[in-house]
Order: C-alpha cells, then structure tokens, then sequence
C-alpha cells in the first residue's frame, strides 16, 4: 500500500471505500457483512474497514461519498 497519513481512501473508478484505522502489515480479512470488510493485523489488531459498493452501501446509512480533497484513492492487496 502506498503510504500516506490520510485516513479515508475513495477510488471512484472501483466504487471501493476504505477507512485506514491503524498502520501494518495486513494478516487477515474477514467479511463481517455482504460487501464489508475488516483487514486485521498479526495479533488480530483492526488495520482498516473496507466498503465495497460504497455509493450505493452508504446511502443505506444516510450517508453519501462526495467531492473531498481529504479522500484519495490508493490501491492495496487484499489476502484471500
């Protein structure tokens, strides 16, 4: 993953949101929902949340991705 200090990653292009909790290399994933993700570290420590499907998954919630230069898409490996 490229590194960077922002916390809220948003890549248009594959409608994914990802949400930076914690820096380290990642372990494990594990889908806690359809389409939503938690990547976990060596000692099952939260790394990050994944959102697959983010336009249409937030709205669910009330909430909508936007226009923000705080977001950036970077793209990272995810272990199967």
């Amino acid at each position: 993953m490229k590194k960077t200090n922002k916390k809220i990653y948003y890549d248009k292009k594959t409608d994914v949101l990802w949400l930076n909790i914690k820096s380290g290399p990642e372990e494990e994933y594990k889908e806690i929902a359809p389409g939503i993700g938690v990547e976990l570290g060596r000692k099952g420590e939260l790394l990050g949340i994944e959102i697959l499907n983010a336009s249409k998954v937030l709205p669910k919630f009330g909430l909508k991705a936007r226009n923000n230069p705080n977001y950036s898409a970077v793209s990272h490996k995810i272990k199967p």
